[in-house]
């Protein structure tokens, strides 16, 4: 029977072969270097990859996702699963769990290695307060998970915000898209395409400098809405966006 002291004894530097990394957000990245095949059946995959990582944290999502988007750009690899748990860590949100496919292992790790790198940078773009969150991401150039996770046209640019509550992201949205002549690609509410968190998501694409306009102008509308709540919002990495 495994005992207090026993876990104790447990190095906090993992040293297995299928770990890779960890990084903010309760983020970890995971090798599974050859799934074993009943298990691979019943993941019921878009392919079958003898290799997968895997992405997976408590808090933030479009970070995560664009993150694994630029780690299979530069890699042979492709994204085979996108989830959107209902979690962050008992706030309003989503954590993440994605699984990217190869037929080479080291193809593989590389990918993880690159989508936890990303995932320190993106993470300044989320931001959390007692009483909520926001989250915004930007690509110049959308890949294969970010078209598979919002429908985002691959080669353009793309632009994500959520705000929580709910009414946040709503009103955040539609400053946004009033201010830049953007396309709306996703709408995501607590009914709609979400775990049932307390969220409005919206994705857009268009030209490159009128979808980070969009992106900036949510993001300011966000901030004041949600300090109103009385709370200042923290961020566990630098923004990004300027």
């Amino acid at each position: 029977m495994l005992k207090v002291k026993d876990i104790e004894r447990i190095p906090v530097d993992c040293t297995m072969t299928e770990f890779v990394g960890t990084t903010v957000l309760d983020t970890i990245g995971l090798v599974i270097p050859g799934v074993t095949p009943a298990l691979l059946e019943q993941m019921n995959l878009s392919k079958a990859y003898p290799s997968l990582g895997l992405i997976s944290s408590r808090t933030g999502a479009a970070g995560q996702i664009n993150a694994v988007d630029e780690a299979v750009k530069s890699t042979n690899t492709e994204v085979v699963s996108i989830e959107l748990p209902r979690d962050t860590k008992g706030w309003g949100g989503h954590g993440n769990f994605i699984i990217i496919g190869g037929e080479n292992v080291s193809d593989v790790r590389r990918a993880v290695e690159i989508a936890l790198e990303y995932t320190g940078k993106y993470a300044g773009e989320l931001y959390i307060s007692e009483a909520g969150h926001l989250e915004f991401t930007f690509s110049a150039n959308a890949g294969q998970a970010l078209n598979m996770a919002f429908n985002a046209p691959i080669g353009k640019a793309f632009g994500f915000f959520c705000g929580s509550p709910a009414a946040i992201g709503l009103v955040m949205a539609d400053l946004a898209v009033k201010s830049s002549p953007v396309e709306i690609i996703k709408y995501m509410t607590p009914d709609k395409g979400t775990s049932h968190s307390n969220e409005v998501i919206v994705a857009v694409t268009g030209d490159a400098s009128a979808v980070k306009n969009a992106v900036l102008t949510a993001r300011e509308t966000g901030l004041k809405l949600l300090i109103s709540l009385g709370s200042y919002p923290e961020t566990p990495s630098v923004p990004y966006l300027r």
